[in-house]
């Protein structure tokens, strides 16, 4: 038995993490002669895991608690502190700073609670105090220097740092092997670390250059991905990207770095590119979960069909290996939970939430995706469960979560704490925008509206650096539209498009009131409301894909005029198939994707007796509301949001373009204001239901009680009552929105349409490849030779009219139009094989090899455009073996 003990001995012991060295020494005293033994000897074995003797020690060191002197108190915070018992610890330092505010270990163990709580700002001032006191603790110097990095404060850090490195170097005989290297790697990770924060990213770059051969690769890319994230918190996401792009390439196997890259990718907007490279890695590695559960989470909004292969694939992988590791077959289950949510099938995806949370209660991905899924459906009781349990998880995202469930703390310590966490950097860049857009909502419902706008500017001028939105380029194109969707194009074809009403649309500015127009309609009995739709901008794209793939060099709206009654009718019957599949016995289907506005002369195009409601609502609270908007939208049409200028300049272009639809469709569009909508609801709702044909329902007017899934941005409102507060919610910023005013008040001046090409009549080319086919070739020279009039340069004719050329026997002048069209179009195996046999049919066999030796690529493009095209079989420009065969294949 030890008659005297060593504390000094004991705590080093605990700051080396030799925490069994400790329980063999207490195992020979006597602790009840040395009670102060008791929290040392609880903490080790804490750390130990030994769950039965720390609660002997916790019984015995309640009895003598108050018998412990200052020193011991604080060894019993640290106690606590493993424990995760913070408020414990907090209480038994402040009272040994109350009788000694200069004590090193307390202010150091404060400092570390204050850490682990968030609160970096207050632990970095706490852990500088104690420094003064211990300056030669390595662990203590080394978590200041980790706390000013991350608040920024860089000014001493480089010097702080050459001493705890040179310290680390002299005391190396005497620290365990293992901490030598814990302390080693987060000095080296420091000063990488203050390198780039410091603006010397070129010293961290020779570097790893310089230790790439001399390190183990797992350690050496280990820094490549940590200079990779603190490159992209100082918001050099470029280099970021560079970097990782590199040794991704060197090291394809890595799959840390792989993964570090698709999330910064997606942040950056630029998830395409993201989902390309893992596809790429997953044909390399195609049984890894990990790459398949990423590759879900990046696409599941935007490419749902590739999402539902890769997620069932990865359940499929998880189930099938007895092996595989329970947190890859949670991610699994939770990525096809996610994938039917969003198509939603809410009761396949509750079954997997449910079994992902049963068998991990605490599972934060599910617990998130669940409480999502009830808010979509109305649920907010059960989704402010599910966000109070993320919130004791992970404080930061419970709290988001809740604010956008609308139930906002009520305590300002909380929202300071949020700030903190929102200005603390991550991968996403310095500040953490979703946060800084709840903190504006909070701040507003708080009725501090200066702060909330502030939050408001500082979340979308971060957001605004991803975003590729044009304010130009949006009015130009809204000034083709509208030019191309003239009174004349009607006028001239008649026939096209189909009688159906099943089509409703209600169309307007994001955050006018399109939601609660469409609520209010689909509790009518013969109206389904089907969401915000993406059929009509999916019909564009297969425009554009068709205008690629005839090398025409137009694009949409411009070659509208080249669209067929077969085709324009063909269009709407798909349109009308995906309408039919929401609800399958409504007589009326509404899509109330807001952007539709752009494209009300494409929907009367194809739908001459379609109802389209428009939505307006005082410019100035849709302006406020859409930047309040947290869209997240790195890509696709809602990047003006995050711009009070360019809100200001879309709300006039909005304008504008409706006046024009106006006059172009006189009586056919019904206008509803919101602000009149709210004042009297029965009123409007009996316009819109006679404006669309069908009875007066009471029903319609308990909107909010609909049991309808809603995956928009007004996904709360909508199960409110109907509310009067969201009227002139702008003047609370009226001292704010200068920019706003300007841009809309801004004179409308787009830059001058010169190459608009009208073509007299459509179909010349479909038209021209009918003829060759049935061998009617002079009617076919005929019908190609006037789309050359119009469009010169346009691949398919010119490709066409060659052939025709080669078939009445004009060989050379037939292949100088095929090689014309092919220069434009190089990626089309049948052009390149009939140029071939017609190189050879003059004799010409050289040029004949050099072009078929030539690799055949398709360009790049959407995968999923043009799904909405119709048959274009019978029409297509591809030919196949065309001159010798003597017919069109």
């Amino acid at each position: 038995m030890i008659s005297t003990v060593n504390l000094d001995l004991l705590r080093r012991y605990a700051d080396h993490q030799q925490f069994q060295a400790i329980v063999d020494y207490c195992s020979e005293c006597d602790l009840a002669a040395h009670p102060e033994l008791l929290p040392l000897l609880g903490l080790a074995q804490c750390h130990l895991g030994m769950g039965a003797l720390l609660e002997q020690t916790l019984a015995m060191i309640g009895r003598v608690r108050l018998t412990l002197d200052s020193a011991a108190r604080t060894d019993l915070a640290a106690l606590h502190i493993a424990r995760g018992e913070l408020l414990d610890a907090q209480q038994i330092l402040s009272e040994v700073l109350a009788e000694d505010s200069a004590h090193g270990m307390a202010l150091a163990r404060l400092a570390q609670c204050h850490f682990l709580q968030g609160d970096e700002v207050t632990a970095f001032e706490l852990a500088n105090r104690a420094v003064e006191q211990l300056p030669q603790r390595l662990p203590l110097q080394l978590f200041v220097i980790r706390l000013g990095l991350s608040l920024g404060h860089l000014s001493d850090l480089q010097s702080r740092l050459d001493t705890v490195l040179g310290a680390l170097l002299a005391h190396q005989p005497e620290l365990p092997d293992f901490l030598y290297a814990q302390y080693r790697e987060q000095g080296i990770g420091q000063q990488l670390m203050l390198w780039i924060k410091a603006g010397e990213w070129a010293r961290a770059e020779d570097w790893l250059e310089l230790r790439e051969k001399d390190l183990p690769e797992t350690e050496f890319l280990s820094w490549v991905g940590l200079c990779a994230g603190v490159l992209a918190e100082v918001d050099d996401h470029a280099s970021a990207t560079d970097l990782l792009k590199k040794y991704t390439g060197d090291y394809p196997e890595s799959l840390a770095l792989t993964l570090q890259l698709a999330e910064l990718l997606r942040l950056q907007g630029l998830a395409g590119q993201a989902v390309q490279m893992l596809r790429r890695h997953i044909q390399r590695e195609p049984g890894s979960i990990a790459l398949r559960t990423k590759l879900v989470d990046i696409c599941a909004h935007q490419y749902a069909a590739l999402a539902r292969e890769h997620a069932e694939k990865a359940l499929e992988l998880a189930e099938s290996d007895t092996e595989t590791p329970q947190l890859h077959r949670l991610q699994a289950l939770d990525a096809l939970a996610m994938v039917e949510r969003n198509e939603g099938h809410f009761a396949r995806s509750l079954e997997l939430y449910t079994q992902v949370l049963n068998e991990a209660p605490d599972f934060l991905p599910s617990l998130q995706g669940l409480g999502q899924q009830y808010l979509q459906q109305g649920d907010i009781d059960r989704a402010v469960e599910c966000f109070e349990r993320v919130k004791k998880l992970d404080p930061v995202k419970g709290y988001s979560a809740l604010i956008n469930a609308r139930q906002f703390p009520d305590d300002d310590a909380t929202l300071e704490k949020l700030e903190q966490a929102a200005n603390r950097p991550s991968l996403e860049g310095s500040v953490r925008t979703g946060i800084l857009f709840q903190l504006a909502a909070a701040w507003e419902k708080k009725k501090d509206y200066a702060r909330a706008f502030d939050c408001a500017t500082r979340a979308n001028k971060a957001s605004g650096r991803f975003l590729a939105y044009s304010p130009e380029q949006h009015r130009n194109d809204c000034a083709r539209i509208r030019y191309c969707f003239g009174p004349e194009l009607y006028k001239h074809r008649p026939e096209c498009g189909v009688d159906s009403t099943l089509p409703v649309y209600v169309v307007g500015m994001p955050r006018s009131g399109t939601t609660l127009v469409e609520q209010i309609l689909s509790g009518h009995s013969s109206i389904h409301g089907a969401g915000e739709l993406g059929v009509i901008p999916q019909l564009i794209a297969g425009i554009n894909r068709w205008e690629r793939h005839t090398g025409s060099g137009r694009r949409y709206p411009d070659c509208v005029d080249d669209l067929t009654p077969y085709v324009t009718e063909g269009f709407a019957n798909r349109v009308l198939e995906e309408l039919r599949e929401c609800e399958p016995s409504a007589s009326h289907i509404v899509d109330k994707l807001p952007h539709n506005f752009e494209h009300i002369g494409l929907i009367k195009f194809l739908f001459p007796n379609a109802r389209i409601i428009s939505v307006r609502r005082d410019p100035r609270d849709i302006a406020v509301s859409n930047y309040f908007t947290d869209y997240q939208a790195k890509h696709g049409g809602m990047g003006f949001a995050y711009d009070l200028t360019a809100i200001g300049e879309q709300l006039a272009d909005h304008n504008l373009l409706m006046h024009h639809w106006h006059s172009v469709f006189p009586g056919e569009i019904l206008e509803v204001q919101y602000e009149d909508l709210i004042e009297d609801l029965e009123g409007n709702a009996r316009r819109m239901l006679d404006y669309i044909g069908v009875e007066w329902e009471e029903e319609v007017l308990a909107f909010n009680e609909l049991d309808r899934p809603v995956k928009t941005a007004s996904v709360w409102q909508v199960r409110q009552p109907l509310y009067k507060t969201s009227k002139a919610k702008w003047e609370r910023y009226k001292a704010y929105l200068g920019p706003l005013i300007k841009g809309t008040n801004a004179r409308i001046e787009p830059d001058p349409i010169k190459d608009v090409i009208t073509l007299p009549e459509p179909g010349l080319l479909t038209g021209g490849v009918d003829a060759y086919r049935d061998d009617r070739l002079d009617d076919a020279e005929l019908s190609f030779k006037k789309m050359l009039h119009h469009i010169p340069d346009h691949a398919s004719a010119n490709f066409m009219l060659g052939l025709v050329y080669a078939r009445k026997g004009y060989l050379s002048d037939g292949v100088s139009l095929m090689e014309k069209g092919f220069k434009r179009c190089p990626w089309k195996k049948e052009w390149r094989d009939d140029l071939v046999q017609a190189y050879e049919l003059l004799g010409d066999t050289e040029r004949a090899e050099e072009i078929r030796a030539k690799p055949v690529r398709r360009p790049a493009g959407p995968s999923q455009a043009g799904d909405m095209m119709p048959d274009v079989k019978s029409s297509t420009a591809d030919s196949g073996n065309a001159i010798g065969a003597g017919k069109y294949v």
